[in-house]
């Protein structure tokens, strides 16, 4: 029986079985090119290349690598994008994203990452460049901040460390109504449990170091859009050099063949984890879209098929606790990130977010007493009495 065609099958098929070259010698993957440069016979079939009349590979720096063009087959295929790029961190594709599509304008809704609020304040506006933000609870504003076209709309969904839930349709609708695009970091949900494109965005992006690298051992970003969204963005990512190493980019690939798989029992996991932490007495509350009290519950199961590994708890006393309790775990790992198969905690004021000042922190939400929880992938009642064992120490 032959196959379905790609476009029938599952992700987790596609994944696996993306192999844009065939191994001579019968490996199921390809090999590493770890090459730089492309030799030609001759200086008319280089020509061809450069002008773009033929397909070739000329310089890894470009991207034009068969080890990463294989990667980036198999990022576009996770968000049912058309093309997608693979660069050397995460904040490498952010920056480039807002270089290439924000210079008129960037309106961020949201709470952002505290690297990404850091980049538009401390150099995008510095440059030039102007930036609008508003509050979760402010897209009312979104019209009127699009006041010119061929704007930017930023944002996360779930959202680091509120997980607060934007409604990333009416967020498309608002901003091309505008004349604007929408870009949303996925990096929490993962392609597996969000797809922002499907839903309106013209350009997803992730941390690929977290979920879809899923291990801690690699540092990776990616942007998925439609090919006439890329192409600016590749022009920046090759100039400012901002190209993931052929290495990590095989390592990469690696992962995302599990990465179905991960995401489905970080979901089970933090869902236990967050049941768990809201019935016990020293928490405030917890932050976690699968909860049904959670404000953004509704929608994110609109616009979810799971509710991601991530969750925040605020405890009942300030940052001293907060602190005690992270230091009192022995499962959890005391460091930042997220997104890989340990599970991991840290406290937001002193990490994500530490070069946000405080007062602009409170304005959003975001405590000293609050941790954030990246769940992994170990047995859920062994993380469940980590937690409490730590919080009975209080």
């Amino acid at each position: 029986m032959q196959p379905e065609p790609k476009s029938k099958q599952g992700k987790a098929t596609q994944i696996i079985h993306n192999r844009r070259h065939r191994d001579s010698f019968g490996s199921p993957y390809s090999p590493i090119y770890n090459t730089t440069t492309y030799r030609f016979a001759d200086t008319a079939s280089l020509q061809e290349v450069v002008e773009g009349h033929t397909s070739g590979n000329l310089y890894t720096r470009w991207g034009s690598n068969p080890t990463i063009q294989e990667l980036e087959q198999g990022l576009a295929r996770l968000e049912g994008a058309e093309d997608a790029l693979a660069f050397a961190s995460g904040m490498a594709a952010i920056s480039a994203t807002l270089f290439a599509h924000g210079r008129h304008g960037i309106v961020c809704v949201g709470d952002l990452y505290g690297g990404t609020q850091e980049l538009l304040t401390k150099h995008l506006e510095p440059l030039g460049i102007p930036v609008t933000f508003l509050l979760k609870h402010e897209p009312e504003q979104l019209a009127e901040a699009l006041n010119k076209p061929g704007m930017l709309v930023y944002c996360e969904s779930p959202a680091n460390p509120t997980l607060s839930i934007l409604d990333l349709k009416k967020l498309a609708q608002q901003a091309h109504a505008k004349g604007a695009l929408l870009a949303v970091d996925n990096t929490f949900a993962s392609p597996v449990n969000q797809r922002p494109l499907a839903l309106g965005a013209d350009l997803s992006l992730h941390s690929a170091s977290k979920f879809l690298g899923g291990h801690s051992d690699i540092t990776a970003g990616a942007v998925m859009a439609s090919a006439d969204r890329i192409q600016p963005i590749a022009l920046w990512r090759k100039n400012l050099g901002q190209i993931i190493a052929p290495e990590t980019a095989a390592l990469l690939s690696r992962s995302l063949r599990t990465l179905p798989l991960r995401v489905r029992q970080h979901n089970e996991n933090a869902m236990a984890v967050a049941r768990a932490m809201e019935a016990h007495p020293a928490i405030k509350q917890v932050l976690y879209p699968g909860l049904p009290d959670f404000a953004g519950h509704s929608l994110a199961a609109q616009q979810m098929d799971g509710f991601g590994g991530v969750l925040t708890i605020e405890l009942k006393g300030g940052r001293e606790l907060a602190v005690k309790v992270a230091d009192n775990l022995s499962v959890f790992l005391l460091a930042t990130s997220l997104g890989g198969v340990e599970s991991l905690v840290s406290q937001p004021c002193a990490t994500s977010h530490y070069g946000i000042n405080q007062e602009e922190r409170e304005r959003r939400g975001i405590t000293d007493s609050m941790l954030r929880l990246s769940v992994g992938l170990e047995d859920a009642q062994d993380l469940i009495a980590d937690l409490e064992q730590a919080l009975s120490q209080l």
